[in-house]
């Protein structure tokens, strides 16, 4: 597996949490349906083995050729875009925005950008989910260090990723991890990754899309467990 992939699958691949949701959505929308950052194909996969057409969309080609790797013979078809700007030449039932990508996107233009290109790939009355969280509440009285390193082994090495601290950054939520590789006699690489989330509420987007002529829905949830944050689902439909 390439690098790139393999922390991809170490640091999102385990989340279940948020699969009977878009399940749920899939089966009321009987339709095509779009997964936006779509990575190695944690949501699509899961899909498309339920005979669900998907179109994956996701800026990294590497992570994308995993996807298509793990999914042949199954109704995927893989884009390279952007979320901000994609022109795919076609419409779809539900759009979905799984694990807080809609945060990634650079602040209200960005995720404005994003619904207006949704808005113009959905069917009248088709459905766009988008799941949010606010990741300054990885850290709290009852959970005040971090979590166990995700780590895997691969033909005798070792592959570590540690969140170290959550830290408000201008508005953003700063995910600061320790990547390590440890491999035979104990040789050791490490380096710092940050991600940064904007930090939005599901009431301000839902305001953000209602000028765009969304219909707003009521929000779902995906319930808080033990080693992972709850989410807030935003709803819009397309108007008819």
């Amino acid at each position: 597996m390439r690098l790139q992939a393999l922390w991809h699958d170490l640091e999102c691949g385990a989340y279940a949490e948020d699969r009977p949701l878009w399940r749920a959505l899939a089966g009321e929308a009987r339709g095509p349906v779009l997964d936006v950052g779509a990575g190695t194909g944690r949501v699509s996969l899961d899909l498309a083995a339920r005979g669900v057409s998907v179109v994956a969309l996701d800026t990294e080609p590497e992570l994308l050729d995993v996807l298509r790797h793990r999914g042949a013979g199954l109704p995927i078809e893989t884009v390279v875009g952007d979320a901000r700007d994609f022109t795919l030449g076609r419409r779809f039932s539900l759009v979905l925005v799984p694990m807080q990508t809609l945060q990634l996107l650079g602040g209200r233009s960005g995720r404005e950008a994003f619904l207006r290109c949704a808005l113009d790939h959905l069917e009248p009355g088709g459905r766009l989910a988008a799941a949010l969280a606010d990741a300054m509440d990885c850290f709290d009285a009852e959970h005040d260090q971090p979590p166990p390193p995700d780590a895997r082994e691969v033909a005798g090495v070792r592959y570590a990723s540690q969140l170290v601290s959550v830290v408000d950054d201008g508005g953003r939520a700063a995910i600061h991890r320790r990547r390590e590789i440890t491999g035979p006699r104990e040789c050791r690489e490490s380096a710092e990754t940050i991600v940064r989330l904007d930090r939005v509420t599901g009431e301000e987007v839902a305001a953000e899309a209602a000028q765009l002529r969304f219909v707003i829905e009521p929000c779902r949830s995906i319930p808080e467990t033990e080693e992972y944050l709850g989410s807030t689902v935003v709803v819009l439909r397309a108007p008819r």
